[in-house]
């Protein structure tokens, strides 16, 4: 049976066993103790608890996943980080590298009814600023299958559509760079430095090289606005 209020620890839970498992897989516990920086040890525990709230199921030799009921209540946590993301953007002013650690102090205290006011005064976003799409209050989501720019081919035409918001640094840096969502980008040749990817940003085209490990973590669609 899920409890009516989860603890700050069982939301940090799920909002990481439902980002791992975006793609359809379990989470091992080696993965969840990565994303929570702490010890493989102190996840078993947790996931034993977590399991017999129907919270989530394991899956024989692969890890863990949510039930239903976790994945609504992870839905709901996600919810809360980017209507407060989005609000402390657009209304306070916070730059979008300050975010993320700020949403995460404030997301376990938030109630619902005070970020559907949020939203509300937001006019309702879809997205957050670094173009993760919001959940609804009835725990819908879009779908997301995205391409990650390093993995384009040179020639192609593209439109930046999220990125990785964990860290600071890395998201001053893209916008130091102009990769922001929304952004069309050209992938160039291949650069000679080959952990590296050459792009044509934006109107003004300009010419930018950006190491592929950060390249990993933006997110792309084909330009629809290309000739």
């Amino acid at each position: 049976m899920i409890p009516r209020a989860l603890s700050r620890s069982v939301e940090d839970y799920l909002k990481a066993i439902y980002s791992l498992s975006e793609a359809g897989e379990a989470a091992s516990t080696s993965a969840i103790a990565e994303a929570l920086l702490i010890q493989p040890a102190s996840v078993t525990g947790m996931v034993k608890r977590l399991a017999e709230e129907g919270l989530l199921e394991h899956v024989p030799y692969r890890g863990v996943r949510l039930t239903r009921g976790g994945e609504r209540e992870a839905l709901r946590v996600l919810r809360r980080h980017r209507i407060l993301e989005t609000y402390l953007c657009e209304r306070l002013a916070f730059a979008w590298d300050d975010v993320h650690a700020e949403a995460e102090r404030l997301e376990h205290a938030a109630s619902d009814d005070l970020i559907d006011r949020m939203a509300a005064a937001l006019g309702s976003p879809s997205h957050d600023p670094h173009g993760a799409p919001i959940p609804t209050r009835a725990g819908e989501i879009e779908a997301t299958d995205l391409a990650t720019l390093a993995d384009a081919l040179p020639g192609s035409r593209l439109r930046i559509r999220a990125v990785q918001d964990e860290e600071a640094a890395e998201l001053r840096s893209m916008a130091d760079d102009g990769l922001v969502p929304g952004v069309s980008v050209i992938v160039n040749a291949a650069p000679s430095n080959a952990g590296e990817v050459g792009l044509t940003v934006g109107e003004d085209g300009d010419a930018v090289t950006v190491p592929k490990d950060l390249a990993r973590k933006i997110f792309v669609v084909p330009d629809g606005s290309a000739p």
